[in-house]
């Protein structure tokens, strides 16, 4: 017998070591893990930084239209109270005319004036709670119309709301139907 090149001996060395398979040839399938520690790792990121966030929704009616509207509809004997938000106060309207400073009576002016330099939303829960109780024709009315200056904060608008919602007490439903004008 003849001995081997040394061609012949690295061809057979090559042959008889194991050689690695590939992906396709390992039977067909796949390691996931990695692909889902990935996964989880970005769903735990995810669940970790997102913002909780609570939404409620109050009921309003939009402002109408000119020439259309609620007052054409509403009986003589309402309040139909408004409440205008403007930069030195509060100014309410009542069918009766305009109410006065302080909220004694009819008359001109910032009907619940600014103090300092916060709106006086507890003055208006009073006026307004005085101004339901000064009639018994006014007791089952529910609506109030809130008219703010353009540029009015929607957190003031919300306060407004809240503040003629109910009676001092918090118990006692003052003004819960709101509904919005359009100042002219």
């Amino acid at each position: 017998m003849a001995s081997l090149t040394a061609a012949q001996r690295g061809k057979i060395r090559r042959l008889s070591q194991p050689r690695e398979l590939s992906p396709d040839e390992e039977g067909g399938e796949l390691n996931i893990v990695p692909f889902l520690d990935i996964v989880v790792n970005i769903l735990i990121f995810v669940l970790a930084t997102v913002a909780v966030t609570f939404t409620s929704t109050i009921e309003t009616t939009p402002p109408a239209a000119k020439g259309t509207g609620i007052r054409a509809a509403t009986p003589t004997d309402s309040l139909n109270l408004t409440v205008l938000i403007v930069s030195e106060g509060f100014s309410l309207k009542a069918s009766g005319g305009s109410v006065a400073t302080g909220c004694q009576g009819v008359g001109s002016g910032i009907s619940i004036p600014r103090k300092g330099n916060d709106y006086d939303f507890a003055g208006l829960t009073a006026c307004a709670q005085r101004l339901k109780a000064s009639n018994e024709a006014y007791a089952e009315e529910e609506q109030v119309f809130i008219a703010a200056n353009p540029g009015t904060e929607y957190q003031l608008l919300i306060r407004v709301m809240d503040a003629l919602r109910n009676a001092e007490d918090g118990k006692t439903p003052l003004f819960p139907k709101v509904n919005f004008k359009v100042p002219q």
